[in-house]
């Protein structure tokens, strides 16, 4: 039971701090990644026991995870979202907090670099490596990691609710191919780190040139 309400303690930390805290990201993120230590410690946990060690890093995470997020761009900016929209109304997603980027060589330098450390690294150990492993190690049993999967990537798509549905949408579908990737790859993070990077600085990009 302590393991069940410090878990579900940490899942709400990490789902609520960023959005209602009021503090920046270089803050919460150091703050909620100590948080995530010490409740993975109280559990007789570290980092690698959710697929994060500095051991695993592998040039091959680093081209994988770009072609991917390259396909999965390709794939939803021209194929999913054209056809989910002709079934469903959809508004675009809402960017608006990141107009500063367009035409601004500083801001979308700045941004591609905090979407590598607040995207790829932080909330991949948050929510796919922290969030996945609690539901999976509670439930256990044959239909333990796929609950977990679907959860954790339900999850991470809501914690996107400020970008509205379309952004929502996207990023569940986002999450549940970065997730699919590090878990290919014998849950080893580092796949899933810069996928969900790279992603993102292509997002950025479009932002950058005006296409979006």
């Amino acid at each position: 039971m302590k393991q069940l309400l410090l878990s579900l303690l940490g899942i709400i930390l990490i789902v609520f701090v960023p959005h209602f805290s009021g503090t920046p990201m270089f803050v919460f993120i150091p703050v909620l990644l100590i948080i995530i230590w010490l409740l993975l410690k109280s559990n007789k946990e570290n980092f690698s026991s959710i697929g994060f060690s500095f051991k695993r890093f592998t040039f091959k995470a680093v081209w994988v995870g770009a072609l991917s997020a390259i396909a999965l761009f390709a794939f939803l900016q021209y194929a999913f979202f054209p056809l989910l929209s002709r079934i469903i109304p959809l508004q675009q997603a809402d960017l608006s907090a990141f107009s500063n980027i367009r035409h601004n060589p500083f801001n979308y330098i700045f941004f591609v670099l905090l979407g590598f450390i607040g995207g790829g690294f932080y909330e991949e150990i948050a929510f796919h490596g922290y969030i996945f492993t609690r539901p999976e190690k509670i439930l256990k049993g044959k239909y333990a990691l796929l609950i977990s999967y679907i959860l954790t990537n339900l999850i991470f798509g809501f914690y996107h609710w400020q970008l509205g549905a379309s952004g929502i949408i996207n990023a569940l579908m986002a999450g549940l191919a970065y997730h699919a990737l590090m878990l290919k790859f014998n849950r080893n993070l580092w796949y899933a780190f810069f996928f969900h990077g790279f992603f993102d600085a292509i997002a950025f990009t479009y932002i950058f040139l005006g296409i979006w």
